[in-house]
């Protein structure tokens, strides 16, 4: 049987098949070893070079379409067999359909953002990396300063040139922000008082972790300047902040304290959540939570942002998110945030 044979031959068979095994006779029948394509082919070395080519050609061209044609036909078998026609059991229970959950970190920002918010924050953003000015010097911290020593920071390594530009704010060393703070330079370099602004964001500390320190948590900090503002004011806001954050009064304490970038500086805390101030293993027995630090802005800090500071005044504060979140939900160990453990977010 020749090509021309072949072709008018096989497709009819093809689709005259009325199962599988009638479709796999016809493939051996034609394209097996001893099939008729193949006897075909055999023929090709007696040809003279061009036409063992010209025959050559056509005859890999009809195999494909046979190939094709095969497995079309093996398609509409499978389609049509009953093993693999989907039926639906509608006495079967449904499958119940798993629903996504927030991270307790979410959760956390989203209110605490909510709540700032209501009170005439303003939420802002920045990088998160940042040039040694805006993380250190803007914020009365210099190179020799020993307050750098608090914050263990990672620094990036930078290609160096022997034709260097002279340094300046935006040409020096980078790093992972240490908190979030530098975002408040770049706003004051931007805006001019009046104004009340919130910073949330991740920040890296090149630490040791354990159950309450991480190398990277999130921070929320805060910004408020005008003519007038006071701590008293601050004092507001936090107890604010807190009740709706807790949903219940909570007392707050304010003790002396030493940022660089305020002044006077304060550390702020909160009765205890667990024991409500009667003393008990998370307080230490003393009733008090530590929660955030703050102050009123250091002069220093304001003339980086080229503000008067005889014109000008306003308290800032930061807080771990992190240890909030700790505090809120009951969770003994920052690891978990980090884990991955879908045990432990699906709790919320």
């Amino acid at each position: 049987m020749n090509l021309e044979e072949i072709k008018q031959c096989a497709p009819g068979e093809i689709k005259a098949c009325k199962d599988a095994k009638a479709l796999e006779a016809i493939r051996v029948k034609y394209l097996g070893r001893k099939g008729e394509l193949t006897a075909a082919l055999r023929t090709l070395k007696d040809l003279s070079q061009p036409k063992r080519r010209s025959v050559g050609q056509r005859a890999n061209k009809l195999k494909n379409e046979l190939e094709l044609l095969l497995e079309g036909r093996l398609r509409e078998f499978a389609r049509e067999s009953s093993q693999y026609k989907e039926t639906i059991d509608i006495t079967a229970p449904g499958k119940r359909v798993r629903l996504g959950h927030l991270h307790p970190l979410t959760k956390i920002g989203r209110e605490a953002k909510q709540i700032f918010s209501s009170m005439g924050f303003a939420v802002m953003d920045g990088p998160e990396i940042e040039t040694e000015y805006y993380n250190f010097d803007a914020l009365n911290i210099p190179p020799n300063h020993p307050a750098r020593d608090l914050w263990d920071t990672f620094w990036l390594r930078q290609n160096e040139t022997k034709n260097q530009r002279p340094k300046t704010k935006n040409t020096e060393r980078l790093l992972l922000r240490t908190h979030t703070s530098p975002v408040q330079i770049r706003y004051m370099e931007t805006h001019e008082p009046p104004f009340q602004i919130i910073v949330p964001g991740r920040v890296f500390r090149y630490e040791a972790t354990d159950a309450s320190h991480e190398i990277n948590f999130y921070q929320i900090e805060g910004l408020m300047v005008s003519k007038t503002v006071s701590l008293a004011n601050f004092k507001y806001v936090v107890e604010s902040f807190f009740k709706q954050l807790f949903n219940r009064a909570v007392n707050i304490r304010l003790r002396p304290s030493y940022f660089p970038f305020v002044e006077p500086g304060i550390e702020v805390d909160v009765s205890c959540t667990r024991c409500s101030g009667w003393g008990c293993s998370i307080c230490k027995q003393t009733g008090w939570l530590e929660v955030m630090g703050a102050g009123m802005v250091h002069p220093h800090v304001f003339e980086a942002a080229h503000y008067n500071p005889r014109d000008w005044q306003g308290f800032a504060f930061g807080m771990g998110l992190d240890r909030i979140a700790m505090l809120k939900y009951n969770i003994p160990d920052i690891r978990l945030f980090y884990s991955g453990d879908l045990r432990f977010i699906r709790q919320f």
